[in-house]
């Protein structure tokens, strides 16, 4: 029989307090701390933040102004006339203390090869890297983009081009050619960085030929670096292609490169992220603001210590990892580790062999991981020293009570808290989570505003939700790691944030707060489904099927419906050792009747051996939605995603769901055809 993931009765979800133990070492050790604290830092947001930079971060010339935010224009500005460096806060004032021989960066790849970089190495690769750039003609301002798998290089890469002022985009190694010749093109870059190949659960993926279909069409780029990770055969254009190992160990190549000094305001990186419209959208974010962001909430979240290794299992390829393996932990002095393969291969306790082998204390991963592991049995969890572990973390989408305590009773051994962390690829760094030694956790809740974030639910003209009352999740003020504008159009930067609820950022995400002030996050305003006139989130739907001991993942999206306006769709993936069947069906919409009521059962259940999901573990409901919309020559492409095959499959199993839904809907009008023919 598969493994259950622990139900929890959802109309009184158990509160758990902090650890106390925990709590007596933390930095923020109670709940009137915490309350403090957050008091203090929305009645004086400038000499709090003030007050964090001068704590947190090494100037090279203080600000003349801490901030100047209007979100009506909109315009954002932190420590106005200051300048800084990145790759120095991040590794040369390390190198006068004691850290200069600690670890920073420990790598471990997918076949068991393993790296570390103590504070020092990691200084003169990144400033042999910079110089290389330089060497390519790269300058201040200048677009470096890379597509890279999880490889030491890539970390490298970034704080080398923060060295020299240059403004990386890093584009996930999982995008497609044509996905990289897009965003290569929108921002204009000077020099792609990639290599021959990745492996991902002992595949090889051909990344540089990939590079190669999309530099056709890339006029900007003038040189191609090409690390060599895999060993297979590539294509090297004479002119533009250059062996990245060899480049680097030229022995003209200095080992020092003074850091540029930047404004506080100076582009930092762009990272693209889905839009509603299909066309990315490039977020600009900058360097000062962005770097204090993610070092204090990196600090007070996590409630980093000196001693602590910590692992972010996410890919430098999206936000997660720029902000957690990279920039928030080295700016700390922390160690980083840095993971190239996946959760299950070569088998499903990987993850938990690395928390062995590196006595990883802070361990912070998506939902989607844990519910896949959880699907794979306890027993592996079993199988090694976890002991190390003090602290758990959660990001990427809300997660559902049950694998919140599956997660808290399996990994965190019942005396790990847990933040569940919510935030954007537009927001820099996390706005709302409970602190760990301070705030009760309520499964399935992210938890408080992290210090000077103001939150709040709005409905739809604009009024505040009351408790418990569904809305929109906005922000009423400015923070430090909020993007800047959306590269090259800040026209749709404006429309996309601020012009939904004037004045606020408008972040796209359903919410509610409960009497305790816990924010639960409903998933996006767009997953959100009208069912006559009843708005339900998909989240919540998807929370109530997973507590059947039968289900591992489901994902919900609404379709056209006749009477209701949108219907409830459900694919259901199952734990091994359980089938799917009629009874099971029945079994399934009862349970969404009880949790929630009538109006939420799913009009069709598909059961499906697998979800359409990004490499980073995201359900990629677009693709759902026009599945079930009879829409699939309009899915586009989807070489992007962890597995394609899955979508041909779910292609295949709904048209057996939909000729059982015509027969419902031809049963239906027969028989309301009947009732007509006798009422007349």
């Amino acid at each position: 029989m598969g493994n259950r993931i622990i139900p929890v009765p959802h109309e009184e979800h158990k509160i758990f307090p902090p650890p106390e133990e925990f709590s007596k070492k933390a930095h923020v050790k109670s709940e009137t701390e915490y309350s403090e604290i957050y008091r203090k830092s929305i009645e004086d947001p400038e000499g709090f933040w003030a007050d964090m930079a001068e704590k947190n971060i090494t100037w090279f010339k203080k600000w003349e102004k801490v901030m100047d935010c209007d979100f009506s224009k909109p315009d954002i500005k932190y420590f106005i006339g200051a300048q800084l460096n990145v790759s120095y806060n991040c590794l040369d004032r390390h190198l006068k203390t004691y850290r200069k021989n600690k670890a920073a960066l420990i790598w471990e790849g997918e076949n068991g090869e393993n790296k570390t970089f103590t504070y020092q190495e990691l200084h003169r690769h990144v400033c042999r890297f910079a110089n290389l750039l330089k060497k390519l003609g790269v300058k201040k301002g200048d677009r470096v983009v890379f597509y890279l798998p999880m490889i030491p290089e890539l970390a490298i890469g970034l704080l080398a081009c923060s060295r020299i002022g240059a403004v990386h985009s890093v584009v996930f190694g999982g995008f497609s050619a044509t996905a990289l010749r897009e965003r290569i093109n929108d921002c204009q870059a000077k020099v792609l960085v990639t290599c021959d190949g990745s492996f991902r659960a002992g595949k090889v993926i051909p990344l540089k030929n990939n590079a190669d279909s999309a530099l056709l069409e890339t006029p900007t780029v003038k040189q191609c670096l090409v690390f060599n990770r895999t060993g297979i055969t590539i294509k090297m254009t004479e002119g533009r292609d250059i062996f990245a190992e060899k480049a680097l160990a030229d022995e003209n190549i200095s080992s020092w490169c003074k850091p540029e000094e930047m404004d506080a305001e100076d582009p930092l990186f762009i990272l693209y992220t889905s839009g509603s419209t299909g066309k990315p959208k490039g977020l600009l974010h900058t360097t000062a603001g962005y770097l204090l962001y993610t070092a204090v909430t990196f600090k007070y979240i996590f409630d980093y210590h000196e001693e602590d290794t910590f692992w972010c299992t996410a890919d430098i390829g999206w936000i997660t990892g720029h902000s957690y393996i990279v920039y928030g932990p080295l700016c700390n002095g922390a160690t980083s580790i840095m993971f190239e393969g996946v959760p299950t291969y070569p088998h499903p306790d990987r993850y938990w062999e690395i928390v062995e082998k590196y006595k990883v204390n802070v361990f912070y991963t998506a939902p989607t991981v844990i519910r896949s592991l959880a699907r794979e049995g306890e027993a592996w969890t079993k199988k090694r020293d976890i002991s190390s572990l003090r602290l758990l973390g959660s990001v990427g989408e809300p997660i559902n009570p049950e694998a919140w305590l599956w997660y808290h009773h399996n990994i965190g051994k019942e005396r790990c808290p847990i933040v569940d962390t919510w935030w954007q690829t537009e927001t820099g760094g996390i706005l709302i989570s409970s602190l760990p030694g301070a705030v009760p956790m309520n499964p399935g809740a992210a938890g408080r505003p992290f210090f000077g974030v103001q939150p709040a639910v709005m409905k739809a003209d604009g009024s505040p939700a009351g408790e418990n009352e569904d809305g929109a999740l906005v922000i009423k003020n400015a923070w430090p790691g909020i993007t800047r504008t959306i590269y090259g159009n800040p026209k749709r930067y404006k429309e996309t944030y601020f012009s939904q609820h004037k004045g606020n950022y408008f972040s796209g995400d359903g919410a509610k707060v409960d009497k305790n002030g816990d924010y639960h996050l409903l998933g996006r305003i767009d997953d959100v489904i009208n069912v006559s006139g009843h708005r339900l989130g998909t989240a919540e739907i998807e929370s109530s099927l997973v507590v059947h001991p039968a289900v591992a993942e489901a994902a919900i999206v609404g379709f056209p419906h006749e009477i209701k306006g949108q219907g409830i769709f459900a694919f259901v993936m199952l734990n091994s050792g359980f089938q799917s069947s009629k009874d099971l069906e029945k079994e399934l919409v009862k349970q969404t009747r009880k949790d929630i009521g009538p109006i939420a059962k799913p009009d069709a259940i598909q059961f499906v051996e697998g979800l359409p999901k990004t490499r980073s573990g995201k359900i990629m409901r677009r693709i759902l939605r026009k599945i079930v919309e009879d829409k699939a020559d309009e899915i586009g492409d989807i070489t992007t995603l962890a597995d394609p095959t899955v979508v041909e499959k779910i292609i295949e199993g709904r048209e057996a769901v939909s000729s059982k839904q015509r027969e419902k809907r031809e049963k239906r009008e027969t028989m309301e055809g009947g009732k007509r023919k006798d009422s007349t």
